[in-house]
Parts: structure tokens; sequence; C-alpha cells
């Protein structure tokens, strides 16, 4: 498993990555989806903000904090935790999720949120970081398709899925690319 300085790393070069790709892209190209199931690349980036704020560093939090939604470490993770764990990454296939208010991402208001928001998720990786360096792993949290993930696990999944996504980033882009 790589470290989270590794991790760190990586992100930072991912995230200069999206903020490139996000300065080519006008707004119309942003909110433009290839269907209604489909999310737009503005909604994706949402969907990476809002998850690694929300769910991924949340976590990292309540591990380190070992409040009352933390279980005990003997939990384990599932195949698909230990593949992905042991790979470094997801899978290179697509997930989907059904469409739901609960979790679409909505459309974004602006580039400028969206980039304030990437680099939201930078600042805060730095600083969680420092953090991890003197965690032991005693308590997780339960990930939907993972299982059991420590707070260097969750916080080592905010990287893989950016990588992730940039695959569905690239379909996007040509999808927008044809139909500009």
């Amino acid at each position: 498993m790589r470290s989270t300085a590794e991790a760190s790393q990586a992100f930072e070069t991912i995230v200069e990555r999206y903020l490139i790709e996000l300065e080519g892209l006008d707004m119309e190209q942003l909110i433009k989806k290839p269907n209604e199931e489909e999310w737009s690349i503005g909604q994706m980036y949402m969907h990476l903000i809002q998850s690694a704020q929300f769910m991924h560093l949340n976590n990292v939090d309540q591990c380190l904090a070992g409040g009352n939604a933390t279980i005990d470490a003997m939990e384990e993770k599932t195949e698909r935790g230990k593949e992905a764990f042991e790979l470094g990454s997801f899978p290179p296939v697509r997930i989907r999720v059904p469409a739901s208010p609960q979790y679409t991402p909505k459309q974004p208001e602006s580039k400028e949120q969206l980039a304030e928001g990437i680099r939201g998720v930078v600042v805060r990786m730095k600083r969680t970081e420092s953090a991890l360096s003197k965690v032991h792993e005693s308590k997780k949290i339960l990930h939907p398709g993972f299982g059991a993930l420590s707070a260097i696990e969750w916080y080592l999944l905010v990287e893989m899925h950016y990588r992730h996504h940039l695959l569905q980033l690239e379909t996007l882009k040509t999808f927008i690319g044809n139909n500009a």
C-alpha cells in the first residue's frame, strides 16, 4: 500500500490535470450531458469535490476521532476492497449508480466554483495528511462497496477516486468535442 505522502503528491498532480482541463472548457461544455442518465463534466467535478469533502475526508476525521460511527478494527474489507487496495486503484470499469436526488450531483454554477472546490480539497488533503502520521488503525468506517476502511485507507481512496474519474473525463471530452 502506498504511503499517505505518496498519495498526497499523486493527488496534487491529478488535481493540476483537472484544473488545466477545466481552464479549457466553457460553461456550455461543462453542463452538456450525453443523456439524462449520465453526468456532465461539471457534475463529475462536483461529485469529486463533494465525495472527498463530505464522505472520504469526513470519514478520515471520524476514524481519527473514534466517534460513534466507527467500528472495531477487526472488521474487514470486502473482496472488492481488498482487490482495489492491492492494485492501488479502482478496477478500470465504469461504475454506475442509478440517478437519484441524494446521489446525482447538481450542475455547477460557475467554473470558479469548481476550481475553488478542487483547491479546497487539496488544502484539506494536506492538512489531513499531517494528522495521519500519528494514527493507529483501531477504528474503521464501512464503505458501501469496499467494506471496513481505516483513516489511512479512506485518505488513499481520495486519490484513487480522482484517478478513476480521469477515464470518465476523457469519455465526456470526446462527447463534447463531437457535439460542441
